[in-house]
């Protein structure tokens, strides 16, 4: 019987246990300029399915149609550093810089409307010392992981006021080693990527430790579907883990590919797009596949 050659050298397909992806790498079009993605660090959908990439050199975000088509590229002088990235139900773009020790935010029109910290200051113990990673809770709070100096979590109310921050430098409960990305469930469970500790931390909305979810390799980044019962966690190996939010369980795993999966996202027909950082510095997409 004849061996039958794939239909293209760049495609795999993979399983997190549950379902099948053929994975697109890359999945992005250069510009019509020939440019393409560098040093990529995030990425992260909106409403419409465009996928924003941040990178660390300028154009600090390239915003792609859902086709993978660059529809545009924006910058801002402020953008020196983009780390992580999260685009909320506004549509608003939330961006970490971890060397200039800000959270920066953009209306959906990448209009600057705030931002926490202060610019090439950085703080110990309090925001920020280069700061990883922000997502915006269900009640509007914006968590920070904070990051590569300092090792907390930060809760701001959505006018920037500081409510709380916890966690202190070790491996211990509640201390982190490199706190990397953060998520909020819908239910209000904040979690931590707490990255050189190989584990997830869970806490409440006041940052009492609920829960460490170990057994990781240097998770990096966090995405949860919308209900909140699933979680992917994207880690250094290079594998993507997918793991049920009630208790932490790893429910399956897919390999990753480059040097390692930095940053992840998903949309809402169970599509996830990998933000690949190293030698290859690309958008890989893991498309769901139809399976009889």
């Amino acid at each position: 019987m004849a061996i039958e050659a794939p239909s293209s050298p760049a495609s795999f397909v993979v399983t997190d246990g549950r379902d099948h992806f053929t994975v697109e790498r890359p999945w992005q079009h250069p510009g019509p300029d020939g440019s393409d993605v560098q040093a990529i660090s995030q990425l992260a959908l909106d409403r419409h399915g465009r996928v924003f990439v941040l990178q660390r050199a300028a154009p600090a975000l390239r915003i792609y149609l859902p086709d993978g088509r660059l529809e545009r590229s924006f910058h801002h002088p402020l953008l020196t550093s983009g780390h992580g990235l999260h685009v909320d139900a506004r549509d608003r773009l939330w961006v970490t810089t971890y060397d200039a020790h800000q959270v920066l935010a953009f209306d959906a029109d990448l209009r600057p409307v705030m931002a926490l910290g202060s610019h090439n200051l950085p703080a110990w113990e309090k925001p920020f010392n280069h700061p990883t990673g922000v997502h915006i809770a269900p009640d509007g709070d914006i968590l920070v992981s904070d990051g590569y100096g300092n090792s907390r979590v930060h809760r701001f109310a959505p006018d920037g006021r500081l409510r709380r921050s916890w966690g202190s430098p070790g491996n211990g409960p509640g201390a982190f080693n490199t706190p990397h990305a953060v998520w909020v469930l819908p239910d209000g469970r904040v979690l931590c990527a707490d990255r050189d500790n190989d584990r997830i931390q869970v806490f409440d909305g006041t940052g009492t430790l609920l829960a460490m979810w170990e057994g990781l390799v240097r998770p990096m980044a966090l995405w949860a579907t919308a209900d909140g019962l699933t979680l992917y966690v994207s880690e250094q190996v290079p594998r993507l883990s997918r793991l049920d939010t009630t208790d932490g369980r790893v429910l399956g795993r897919a390999r990753a590919f480059g040097i390692y999966a930095h940053g992840l996202a998903g949309d809402t027909a169970g599509n996830l797009y990998v933000a690949e950082q190293g030698a290859t510095s690309l958008v890989a997409q893991f498309r769901k596949r139809i399976t009889p």
